[in-house]
């Protein structure tokens, strides 16, 4: 009996050992996982991951203060995001890239009523810059590309393209 004991007692100290050591490198890993580098950040300082997006409609307009058609329809957009918002992100990119204090006068400026976005989308979701402007993205729930409108968009415009792809 008493080298039985003497076994248990072994083989549970090497189990809690063990368990210990696979506990340590499973908390290490989410904690490790929690720390990983947002994929993309906004003008307003805050930042995200691709995952953000699952589930939602995303719309991504480029557009620059020297474009006028880019100025007129900011408002319609702004319109869009205001009444969609549980369905679908929208962001502008900056086609010059502009960053800090010059950025913030023109997105007031130019009554940019929709989050900036200061990571280039092209690199983030590997297309290319577009030609003209404006240029507008439009990515299904699944983070799946499904148009690129070129030209100035509106609010009931970008709503009878979402609406048609319900319908599918």
């Amino acid at each position: 009996m008493n080298s039985l004991n003497l076994l248990v007692n072994s083989m549970l100290k090497s189990f809690l050992k063990k368990s210990r050591n696979y506990i340590g490198l499973v908390l290490t890993s989410l904690l490790l996982s929690g720390c990983s580098d947002p994929d993309y950040y906004l003008s307003d300082g805050s930042s995200g991951t691709l995952n953000d997006f699952k589930g939602k409609w995303l719309v991504i307009n480029y557009w620059a203060d020297w474009c006028p058609p880019c100025i007129k329809e900011m408002p319609e957009l702004s319109n869009f995001y205001n009444e969609n918002k549980d369905d679908v992100r929208v962001f502008a990119f900056n086609f010059d890239e502009l960053e800090g204090e010059e950025l913030d006068e023109q997105i007031v400026r130019f009554k940019v009523g929709i989050p900036s976005m200061m990571t280039n989308p092209g690199i983030l979701f590997g297309w290319e810059t577009p030609a003209t402007l404006p240029a507008t993205y439009v990515l299904n729930r699944d983070g799946v590309l499904k148009d690129t409108l070129m030209g100035p968009q509106t609010q009931e415009g970008l709503e009878d393209l979402l609406n048609s792809y319900s319908e599918d």
